[in-house]
């Protein structure tokens, strides 16, 4: 009977969900890219990619409103979720920023495992 071929470290260590790519829309790519900056700079994500060239149509104080803005993708983990919130609240120039967190289905182990070493538990230095 063969066995399935197991990564040298057990799944079981690493369970994709706990990995989350966070949605945040900006107004300007200055404000993504200082936003992104500070982002990975407190070590509350691995990684920040702003896509850029987005419309967004939305309603805000009874208007429909038509306006270009800038879209973060940040992958980060479970843990460090709470402290990512807290920062682009602080630091979003909307004053009710998008932050949509979605967990990772699947992925590939080996980036699973580097989003978790590049990401620091909240108070504590890597």
């Amino acid at each position: 009977m063969s066995q399935e071929p197991t990564h040298p470290t057990a799944q079981a260590e690493l369970n994709p969900t706990q990995v989350l790519v966070v949605y945040c829309t900006c107004p300007t790519a200055t404000a993504a890219e200082q936003l992104a900056r500070s982002i990975v700079e407190a070590r509350v994500a691995a990684c920040v990619s702003i896509l850029p060239g987005l419309t967004s149509v939305y309603r805000w104080d009874g208007d429909i409103c038509t306006d270009a803005e800038c879209l973060l993708m940040v992958k980060t983990n479970q843990s460090t979720y709470p402290a990512l919130e807290t920062l682009i609240r602080a630091q979003h120039p909307y004053e009710v920023p998008e932050i949509l967190a979605v967990p990772a289905a699947a992925g590939h182990h080996e980036y699973l495992q580097w989003v978790h070493a590049q990401c620091a538990p909240p108070g504590i230095e890597q």
